[in-house]
């Protein structure tokens, strides 16, 4: 079978990858065509587009960069035609997928998608959009399929990727991981500012302020591997503070507390058992824009899987140095962390253990396989 498969940023990427695992111990035929990351190009098929050609933030940034975007969409197109897949499966990314989908089925393409589109928060009017274009939907949230129930679509749920991803991540010695890197032996603060460049800008000054403050401590930055050092290093300055890039899940691993900028990284942190205060700030426009079509209680997954405030959000002007080190002071208590552990159990049963790439693949492959024997 012939599968092209559209991811974008980091996550998109990680996830895409295990998908591609998955699918090719499924189909040992499968030839794979993608838009995604290094870590898709190292699982197998032919990388197309790399992710970080359209990591565009924000409502200014894509309206500023609104050529660039139609080129893409235009050669993704003709790059499809030209590819002739059994199914086009779309992760996450709704900016671009959605666009790509509405041609998709127009021109008699299978159109699979896996993590959905975040309309559960915003734009739920994209759902008439979704039941027209997708033919299946996989679900990686458990909140997600009473959402589209809602609307008559039935979708499934397969459990949260991030679990077997972390599960199967080959364990780091301590000792040697501070050796390597330089660490001294105080308990770590992970600072996870982020991937894209305007989130670390708008996050990173904020997070190091509490530096000087925590003599005790070893402060460490997870750098995203769309950034070189150079960019970080604008925000170091004379800071007491190592970088490192491209190991958030080794960071993790042996850190004692971490400041988490919203998004997957705050569902990851919660999956390594680490203490977190989560944090968010966008420009003005973007800001002022979100508040009027999100419909969330709140931003983090954590909070929204469990339908409760389980980690402390410190939002727009709330994400200040007194606040941010207030909430950190209350992670580093040893009470308010027993809490805080019991709640991640509790989260790890409610994204539904593991097996979910496997579970996508088989049934992408399986969809395929009754379609064409129909036909």
């Amino acid at each position: 079978m012939k599968y092209y498969i559209l991811a974008g940023e980091a996550s998109g990427d990680l996830h895409g990858s295990n998908l591609i695992k998955a699918l090719l111990k499924e189909d040992v035929n499968a030839d794979i065509r993608f838009w995604g990351g290094d870590l898709m190009q190292a699982a197998g098929g032919v990388l197309v587009k790399h992710y970080k050609e359209r990591a565009f933030m924000g409502f200014t940034e894509v309206i500023m960069n609104l050529s660039k975007i139609f080129k893409l969409i235009s050669f993704c197109k003709s790059d499809i035609k030209n590819f002739n897949p059994d199914v086009i499966v779309f992760i996450d990314n709704s900016g671009f997928n959605l666009r790509i989908a509405k041609w998709a089925k127009q021109h008699h393409f299978k159109t699979n998608y896996y993590i959905s589109p975040q309309v559960w928060a915003s734009r739920a009017g994209r759902v008439k959009a979704i039941k027209r274009d997708i033919d299946a939907m996989y679900v990686i949230l458990p909140f997600v399929k009473p959402f589209y129930k809602k609307y008559d679509y039935d979708v499934t749920f397969v459990g949260h990727p991030l679990i077997d991803a972390i599960a199967n991540r080959e364990q780091i010695d301590e000792f040697k991981f501070r050796q390597i890197h330089n660490l001294s032996n105080k308990p770590i603060i992970a600072l996870l500012p982020g991937s894209r460049k305007q989130e670390i800008t708008k996050m990173l000054s904020v997070m190091l302020s509490l530096v000087d403050d925590y003599p005790d401590y070893q402060f460490v930055i997870a750098g995203a591997p769309s950034q070189d050092y150079s960019f970080y290093e604008t925000f170091i300055k004379s800071y007491d503070v190592k970088f490192i890039s491209n190991k958030t899940y080794d960071l993790l691993s042996v850190s004692n507390a971490a400041l988490v900028t919203s998004g997957t990284a705050t569902l990851e942190t919660a999956l390594f058992k680490v203490p977190q205060v989560v944090c968010y700030k966008g420009s003005a426009l973007s800001y002022q824009i979100a508040k009027r079509i999100v419909t969330l209680k709140f931003i983090s997954l954590v909070n929204l899987v469990m339908n409760k405030e389980v980690v402390t959000e410190l939002i727009q002007s709330d994400f200040n140095k007194k606040r941010l080190q207030q909430e950190l002071d209350t992670i580093l208590n040893s009470d308010a962390r027993n809490i805080l552990f019991l709640e991640y159990y509790e989260l790890e049963k409610a994204l539904g253990g593991r097996g979910a790439s496997e579970k996508t693949a088989k049934l992408i492959f399986d969809n395929i396989k009754s379609s064409n024997e129909v036909i």
